[in-house]
């Protein structure tokens, strides 16, 4: 079988943006329009896929299409938090 080296995360992204729409698509019937692409794609990069080495493409595939739902969830929770506390938001400050 032949190897698959992309040279760029960029790259990567736009090879597997089918499996990720289709994911996306997926998330939106189970009730979570709210998650996009690239949250799908930075949770599996950023969580999943940074202590991996030589993964092959149909292993990234099915990462995108069988991970289980709530890891995504889960993740966009978390960069949610991360991001309010990068803006130093108090309950407070909002009314």
């Amino acid at each position: 079988m032949e190897t698959i080296k992309f040279s760029s995360t960029n790259e990567l992204y736009n090879r597997v943006k089918p499996a990720l729409e289709c994911k996306k698509n997926d998330l939106k019937r189970k009730g979570y329009p709210y998650l996009k692409i690239e949250d799908i794609f930075l949770a599996l990069k950023d969580y999943k896929w940074n202590t991996a080495h030589d993964l092959s493409l149909d292993e990234i595939v099915d990462d995108i299409l069988n991970t289980n739902d709530e890891f995504f969830l889960e993740n966009l929770r978390k960069e949610n938090v991360t991001n309010l506390e990068k803006l130093n938001i108090k309950d407070s400050n909002i009314l």
